[in-house]
């Protein structure tokens, strides 16, 4: 058997803790002696834009297992995200983004994330975009598709992320299942120093017959690479924003 080691956690490390051991111990029994309380309370820590009353609502019967949190209240992820940090917190960085090139990077602040979220959130309620609706999300590692994943969920879209390294047939097999309205998309991504033809993999996708759905392809411009266009369908995230 191999030796176990013990490793002191650094006292500056352990300052900043959000609990001790010893309330970590009574949380944790709470949660198993009284689990509504305890649910209860760690709902809390979000912010609702209608509180809930009831905790959960389960069933594990046979042919009817479901299983409901807070299935009364009403709360919106971007604003727990965003919103809730701003007054105290909007200065404090948000997202750190290294590009495929260390020397590409960022800091964005919640305020700045923020404001691109919200101007995003209004480009895709002016594309038609509402609650329900689909969006699909084929990009590059980049902060825009932080901000297209909180846009649609501050106006109840739903956003179905298509891995980057999928091919076109791949691409066109989700678009179909979750049925999308919109595409937002890179005009290439870059990893380990190569191009990846995210556009012509989309424009490839929306050839398949049995794609019918999408209106429009939102296009970033990540690295200049030259692409082709349909007008009336493809349009470019910084013309809209």
């Amino acid at each position: 058997m191999s030796q176990i080691h013990k490793h002191t956690i650094p006292a500056n490390i352990a300052d900043r803790c959000l609990i001790n051991p010893q309330q970590y111990e009574a949380m944790y029994q709470q949660s198993i002696n009284a689990p509504d309380t305890f649910w209860g309370e760690q709902g809390k820590i979000l912010d609702w834009i209608k509180p809930y009353q009831k905790v959960k609502n389960t069933s594990f019967a046979p042919g009817n297992v479901s299983i409901k949190w807070y299935e009364d209240g009403t709360l919106n992820l971007a604003a727990n995200c965003l919103d809730r940090h701003l007054q105290e917190n909007g200065d404090r960085t948000a997202i750190i983004w290294e590009g495929d090139d260390a020397s590409q990077s960022k800091h964005i602040s919640y305020k700045e994330l923020h404001r691109d979220v919200c101007r995003f959130a209004n480009t895709l309620l002016e594309l038609g975009i509402k609650k329900g609706d689909v969006v699909a999300i084929y990009m590059p590692m980049v902060p825009e598709a932080a901000v297209a994943m909180l846009a649609c969920a501050r106006i109840g879209a739903v956003h179905s992320v298509i891995f980057g390294g999928f091919s076109p047939e791949a691409v066109a097999g989700r678009i179909i299942d979750s049925n999308s309205r919109l595409v937002i998309t890179s005009d290439e991504g870059v990893r380990a120093g190569r191009s990846i033809p995210l556009k012509k993999n989309v424009d490839d996708a929306l050839k398949n017959p049995n794609v019918t759905s999408v209106e429009h392809v939102v296009v970033l411009k990540r690295t200049g690479g030259k692409i082709d266009w349909q007008e009336g369908r493809d349009l470019w995230w910084h013309d809209l924003v």
